[in-house]
């Protein structure tokens, strides 16, 4: 009896520590989520809001061209969500319809970049807040997206000009926040969990594309 006495007192001290060490952790974690939590919402506060140059691009060349506001939220990445990915998109159209959809509130979504046929780059969503664009929320929040003027199935849009500049944008946008330049960090539409798009589709040309990503000095290994 004394020793299933002292083994069962030593459980309950060991309970009662393992509880201990268990509620402090879990008081940890929830205060790190709850800072989390707190660093994104920073811009709903009154009276709250970080500096922004109107126009400012992040990427040298662009074009600005803002994008409704109903098709983005505002954030503040990398620091309050981790930027790692790049994703590469089709308009299934002109570069003007593509504009002119993204500044549409009803449309509901757009991409950071549009790339034209002639390599012009224009940006309307800054990189550090969240655009609309994957289909899926946790994409949206990691990823920068970039659309391509053309159709799928039309190979002859993916001209030289496209593939170059869109190239020199990725790899800037690598080397930014420290992305590897391989196919688990720049994907295509298509690979999103959830969606039903399938661009950039079969004619899109990854071999030349991530060659292209790569030779570009600014690229990250």
């Amino acid at each position: 009896m004394g020793e299933k006495q002292a083994s069962a007192d030593g459980d309950r001290r060991i309970g009662r520590r393992a509880l201990l060490i268990g509620g402090t952790a879990a008081a940890v974690g929830t205060a790190v989520l709850a800072r989390d939590e707190l660093a994104r919402l920073w811009w709903r506060a009154p009276g709250v809001e970080k500096p922004r140059v109107q126009g400012a691009v992040d990427f040298r060349g662009a074009q600005w061209v803002a994008a409704s506001d109903a098709n983005w939220r505002r954030a503040d990445r990398p620091d309050d969500y981790g930027i790692d990915m790049v994703i590469i998109h089709v308009t299934q159209g002109s570069f003007a319809s593509a504009v002119k959809v993204f500044q549409d509130p009803g449309h509901g979504a757009a991409a950071h970049y549009i790339v034209r046929k002639d390599g012009h780059v224009t940006q309307m969503i800054r990189e550090l807040d969240v655009a609309y664009h994957a289909g899926n929320r946790a994409y949206n929040e990691r990823s920068v997206g970039i659309e391509h003027e053309g159709f799928v199935d039309r190979p002859e849009d993916f001209t030289d000009k496209m593939y170059a500049a869109s190239a020199r944008l990725t790899a800037g946008i690598c080397a930014r926040y420290a992305i590897p330049v391989d196919r688990e960090h720049i994907i295509g539409h298509v690979e999103v969990p959830g969606t039903d798009h399938t661009d950039p589709g079969e004619h899109w040309d990854w071999e030349r594309y991530m060659r292209l990503v790569r030779k570009v000095p600014s690229a990250s290994a």
